[in-house]
């Protein structure tokens, strides 16, 4: 971490957490949505897995950015597809990353509130909370679905500002998306910090304008030094 850039933990009271990338490894989700369902869409359909995946790129374009591309019941529409029993059948890819836990257990340690704030789709969340039990380490576990707005959405972050009651500028925001950094800091969160590798099988990643982490058992000094 840029020493001009390091978090200033002593003016950080709530940390608000990714899921996808930022707790657990995403991995689970780039094989599901770039491999499986164009896997299934050709076998469904009689097409080529080319012309599946050309036109399961063409679908995810269309809705990138906006809460459908992140929506279960969407993409079960659209697709004729059961999107969750297909998600089930291949959930054993579905894991924390390695640094996961020594970041909640010191976060939790710390004092600070700590809250999962996804737009991954409640039964997308369901299934991996029960894999992991990440909400034995969180104060809240809050999907964006309810709320008919992703993260992308300046709407979305007044509305759960509102219900959660943090203040933005003793907040701390971790995710591994430049738009949706992007726009947590057009909301004014004080503090945010981008996520490196999010797929464990894929190259690090670079953010514009973010600092950005690969292990956050670099951050548990400081964040248990006395406040």
């Amino acid at each position: 971490m840029l020493d001009d850039q390091r978090l200033n933990w002593a003016a950080i009271d709530t940390v608000l957490l990714d899921m996808d990338g930022t707790l657990l490894d995403l991995h689970f989700d780039s094989h599901f949505w770039l491999e499986r369902v164009p896997q299934l869409l050709a076998e469904k359909d009689n097409i080529s897995l080319a012309d599946a995946q050309k036109r399961i790129d063409a679908e995810y374009q269309a809705v990138f950015g906006t809460l459908k591309w992140y929506c279960y019941d969407y993409w079960t529409e659209r697709l004729n597809l059961d999107i969750d029993t297909a998600s089930r059948e291949v959930k054993h890819l579905i894991s924390l990353r390695d640094d996961t836990l020594p970041f909640l257990k010191a976060l939790r340690a710390s004092g600070r509130r700590v809250i999962l704030l996804t737009n991954a789709h409640p039964k997308s969340l369901s299934l991996k909370v029960e894999l992991t039990e990440l909400d034995k380490y969180l104060d809240q576990l809050v999907s964006t679905h309810p709320y008919r707005a992703s993260k992308e959405a300046q709407s979305l972050w007044h509305a759960v500002q509102q219900d959660l009651g943090f203040d933005p500028a003793r907040t701390l925001f971790v995710d591994d998306s430049q738009p949706i950094l992007e726009a947590a800091r057009r909301f004014g969160i004080g503090y945010l910090l981008g996520v490196a590798n999010p797929d464990s099988q894929k190259p690090h990643k670079a953010f514009d304008g973010f600092n950005a982490i690969s292990d956050y058992r670099s951050l548990l000094d400081a964040i248990a030094a006395p406040r």
